[in-house]
């Protein structure tokens, strides 16, 4: 029976990652034949995709454009002067920004005393603090994110000092691993 249950569990390790990965694949493509692919004179399978993917492109080459570049930012200033709805596309604005633009992002991997002196939780280093956050300390500090084992969506935002900071030669992936496994997975080294 022990064997028995070993097995099960190796099967699941080694099952679930891959069906996770062809269900989202799977879904992605659906939602794109379901929202352009009936919509486009010409059918066949992955034309809802490849039509999604053009239309990212054609508007990323618009936006470079001097005059859809004025029309953007005077979208984005009224939708930035509605009450709520500005609060919600701000957040995820900055977001996208930050997740697209940013090829540092998650690359940092430290140590940090977190919760308490003693206890060293893994990190990742953020961008470098502002003036109005930098000029409330006395020493270098330095934001680290703090994410949640098993959701990558919560953790904390941390100040630590720069002096309390252990770098780590670990890949940024491993390390996301590493989190995202709950420690199942421990980071490989950078090579």
């Amino acid at each position: 029976m022990k064997a028995l249950s070993k097995y099960f569990i190796n099967g699941l390790i080694v099952i679930t990652p891959m069906v996770f990965t062809v269900f989202v694949v799977m879904q992605i493509f659906s939602v794109a034949e379901g929202l352009l692919g009936r919509h486009l004179p010409i059918h066949f399978p992955g034309v809802g995709l490849i039509a999604a993917i053009l239309l990212i492109l054609l508007v990323g080459w618009l936006s470079s454009l001097w005059i859809l570049k004025s029309i953007l930012n005077y979208i984005d200033r009224l939708v930035g002067s509605i009450p709520v709805v500005k609060f919600i596309y701000n957040s995820v604005k900055q977001l996208s920004a930050a997740v697209f633009e940013s090829q540092q992002l998650f690359k940092h991997a430290v140590l940090v005393p977190y919760p308490h002196p003693g206890v060293k939780a893994l990190g990742f280093v953020l961008p470098t603090l502002t003036e109005p956050l930098a000029k409330n300390f006395t020493e270098e500090y330095v934001c680290v994110f703090v994410p949640m084992s098993l959701n990558m969506t919560a953790g904390f935002n941390i100040m630590v000092p720069k002096r309390d900071i252990i770098p780590l030669d670990v890949t940024g992936e491993s390390a996301l691993q590493y989190v995202l496994t709950a420690g199942a997975v421990m980071p490989r080294g950078n090579e």
